[in-house]
């Protein structure tokens, strides 16, 4: 059997110590050698069809160059771009990522962590976490990253979105196209972007100076197109009396609009919808989804680097820590549209029915 090639065979064939090899190889260190000496070790290596000995490289430094990603749907199409961010900044630093999917249940993800934990991961990107966090806590110094999503007690770095401005920006849309009674759909109160965007859109109203009508409001248990059904047939059971409904994410705008063709409502003609996230093929729906558009891939990558700077910096955790808020902006599209008539939708639906 072939033994496997090692430093000291790439070192030999390229006339060099095995040390500078070692050097070349690691992205951490590979620009203290010489471009064309390093070149030659690359072009070496791959001939070779070397491999570096991660458990070895483990052993020596105390670390397994792996990063684990928590998601709490890996089916939501907005979590793929994030954790493309995230392998595309430590795959450069030489990191590995082990993916795993919680499905929103809190018990799996305490078992997941404690299972990543236990396979010595350098660091966790955990877009997982919920508004009152109860595990962050007990992750002990294994650098912690949150990403989509905070705590209310800031216990852990964390890359959001604007999610305040984002509401405001489609909610004042619907203002400007007529609109007066609007409905709320918002996400779960658990997790900081359901709170947040629900909490958006209660000061935004009332700066707006809308109606309180407290039968437009209806919670989602999740972020997913069951939930928008769900809740849409609450709305439309309570009151036909509304001409847009915003949403809290995209996924509750697509079971939302579901629901309205199957009541015979047209969107936007009877009922403007809007989403959040801006998630892949929104353009691509019919009708083509108005929504608040967020930077997915460069959370991802802002994540991967605080996660890189507390490993490698060996940055102490601080008493505050650092909350990045990246930029939304509201993508303007068919499912929103002039204000429908005050009594349209209610003789649309009482004709549906």
């Amino acid at each position: 059997m072939r033994s496997r090639p090692t430093m000291s065979d790439i070192a030999r064939i390229v006339g060099v110590h095995v040390s500078t090899v070692s050097r070349a190889l690691d992205p951490k260190t590979c620009h203290l050698i010489s471009p064309d000496v390093a070149a030659k070790v690359a072009e070496v290596a791959q001939k070779l069809g070397f491999r570096p000995n991660a458990a070895g490289a483990s052993l020596r430094t105390n670390r397994s160059r792996t990063i684990g990603i928590v998601v709490p749907d890996i089916t939501d199409p907005v979590f793929p771009p994030m954790i493309r961010g995230v392998e595309d900044v430590l795959s450069e630093r030489g990191y590995a990522v082990v993916l795993a999917n919680t499905d929103g249940d809190e018990g799996r993800e305490s078992e997941i962590v404690a299972s990543m934990l236990a396979r010595s991961v350098d660091g966790l990107a955990l877009a997982s976490s919920r508004f009152e966090d109860k595990l962050i806590p007990r992750i002990g110094d294994v650098p912690v990253v949150t990403v989509f999503r905070e705590t209310k007690k800031p216990i852990a770095p964390c890359v959001i979105f604007d999610e305040r401005a984002g509401i405001r920006h489609a909610l004042t849309h619907l203002v400007s196209l007529g609109h007066r009674r609007i409905a709320n759909i918002a996400g779960p109160r658990t997790i900081s972007t359901g709170y947040t965007r629900w909490e958006a859109f209660e000061a935004t109203r009332r700066e707006l100076k809308l109606p309180l009508d407290k039968r437009l409001m209806v919670f989602a248990d999740g972020f997913n197109e069951q939930e928008g059904a769900r809740c849409a047939e609450a709305l439309l059971a309570r009151t036909g009396d509304f001409t847009a409904i915003l949403c809290a994410n995209d996924r509750l705008a697509v079971g939302v609009i579901d629901v309205l063709q199957r009541y015979g409502l047209r969107c936007p003609e009877d009922v403007s919808v809007t989403g959040f996230n801006d998630m892949p093929y929104a353009d691509r729906f019919v009708p083509a989804l108005t929504t608040v558009r967020v930077q997915q891939y460069k959370a991802g990558r802002e994540a991967a680097r605080l996660l890189i700077e507390a490993i490698e910096g060996g940055a102490a955790r601080q008493r505050r820590p650092v909350r990045i808020v990246l930029p939304v902006q509201l993508v303007v599209r068919g499912s929103t549209g002039v204000a429908a008539h005050k009594g349209k939708t209610r003789r649309g639906l009482a004709a549906a029915r």
